[in-house]
């Protein structure tokens, strides 16, 4: 379905097609309608399917259609969005004055981690779309800079994540100064039981518009798993650097401190990497994420956290140095690269302490991640006392199938080799990429995530 047959108004509609859109992703094609009519929309899908077009067109077109009373000469805000980061707190306030370049309307974004004084000086000139992260919106309600009693549209952006981080008292606080005569719209990633009790909570008779559920991974991205000892993840993720065609790269880690140190090391091997969490300023990280984008850095390390407002396509590669304490952050982290129809590659590095994070990962996404390969004899004594002090079932084999059982059984009676399972591409350089890191050669076999020649 074009733009053109979703009844959008003229000011809006040229912007997307100024902008180049001519066809709307599912999301939009099913809740532009819904918020158009009035309705709360409770809307669930994957990163990168267009979200914040589904409901940043229709509310600039209702706010166009319905102009409030000019009773005062300062504007009220009119609607709210809030977001979970202030990379994505931008990124949400870029798209409204994009779509909205044609209009009158004002869009300010509020949110910590910089000076209150300037977001204070645009606030008091008056706006109609306020942008804000849950903290400092509440900080400056507090101050009495914000009066959002006349919103009339709010929206809730990757909801999930909110949980994640802890803000749903705050979220709750803000919900209760807002007008009971608004219209709500939440959207999110996932939708585990704290969400769904905030939706019921907040959301009147809503229309459920769900695409892509978390556990159909996108199929544009190939997934694999590396057995790979913690203190031979740096060496090994090197190489996969140096000798996969690697476009754009993005690398997870759990900690701001873990992202430091790869960033670190993998500069040192002569990779120009920068690296991406809450302690950085906001200026470094506006600087960082445009030499991302520019590809004036093709490596960037993140925490879930920073990377939750990246949006940018021709990322050919994510690394997951680490896995996720939650398996849903692993659908999160893949969904950063396939975007926009392009192929991409989701590569994880799993040591034997995070076999319970494995198992929970392939149980969420109905499917075992290929092995690329192991290296004999990762699996000690620790990965078992970890998973028997935790109280869970051991992991010892999550990953086998009957076809690889008995040629992973052998290679763990052989603690003398590295047994590289399904090997990186060489690109027919007759070499093997990880040769160095094996007494023996195994036998060759492309990689999930290797481009084809």
């Amino acid at each position: 379905m074009s733009f053109l047959e979703l009844g959008l108004c003229e000011p809006i509609l040229r912007a997307v097609l100024t902008e180049g859109y001519e066809t709307a992703t599912p999301i939009q094609i099913q809740a532009i309608p819904h918020i158009l009519e009035g309705r709360d929309v409770l809307g669930c899908a994957q990163t990168g399917t267009g979200k914040t077009a589904a409901f940043a067109l229709p509310i600039l077109h209702r706010l166009l259609a319905n102009p409030p009373v000019k009773s005062t000469k300062v504007r009220s805000i009119r609607c709210l969005v809030l977001a979970s980061t202030r990379e994505l707190a931008l990124q949400i306030g870029d798209s409204f004055r994009t779509y909205g370049h044609f209009t009158s309307l004002r869009c300010a974004v509020v949110h910590g981690g910089v000076n209150q004084n300037p977001q204070v000086r645009e606030l008091r000139h008056g706006v109609d779309i306020l942008v804000a992260t849950p903290g400092r919106l509440l900080d400056l309600t507090g101050q009495g800079f914000v009066d959002a009693r006349n919103v009339e549209f709010l929206v809730l952006d990757e909801a999930d994540r909110m949980l994640d981080m802890g803000f749903l008292p705050a979220v709750r606080e803000v919900v209760r100064g807002l007008s009971q005569r608004r219209q709500t719209l939440l959207f999110s990633a996932t939708m585990p039981g704290p969400i769904a009790e905030l939706a019921n909570s907040i959301l009147r008779e809503p229309i459920r518009v769900q695409i892509e559920p978390v556990r159909q991974t996108t199929e544009l991205v190939e997934q694999c798993v590396c057995f790979v000892p913690q203190k031979q993840k740096i060496d090994i993720l090197a190489t996969m650097l140096g000798e996969l065609k690697v476009d754009r790269a993005l690398i997870f880690t759990r900690t701001k401190h873990g992202a430091d140190r790869v960033a670190k090391q993998l500069t040192k091997s002569g990779f120009a990497t920068e690296a991406l969490h809450g302690n950085k300023s906001q200026n470094a990280r506006l600087r960082i994420l445009a030499g991302f984008k520019s590809q004036a850095t093709r490596i960037l390390v993140a925490t879930d956290i920073a990377a939750r407002g990246i949006d940018i396509e021709g990322i050919s590669h994510v690394f997951n140095f680490e896995l996720p304490n939650e398996p849903e952050t692993y659908v999160h982290r893949i969904g950063r690269t396939g975007r926009a129809g392009a192929e991409g590659s989701a590569i994880s590095l799993c040591d034997g302490t995070e076999l319970g994070q494995l198992a929970d990962i392939e149980r969420l996404i109905k499917k075992k991640l290929p092995i690329a390969f192991e290296v004999a004899g990762f699996r000690q004594a620790d990965a078992r006392t970890k998973d028997e002090g935790r109280g869970r079932r051991q992991h010892a084999q999550p990953f086998q199938s009957k076809s690889n059982h008995a040629r992973t059984s052998q290679s763990r009676t052989n603690s003398s080799r590295t047994d590289l399972d399904a090997p990186f591409s060489s690109r027919g350089n007759g070499k093997h990429p990880l040769a160095s890191h094996s007494a023996a050669r195994p036998k060759r076999r492309r990689l999930v995530g290797a481009r084809k020649r």
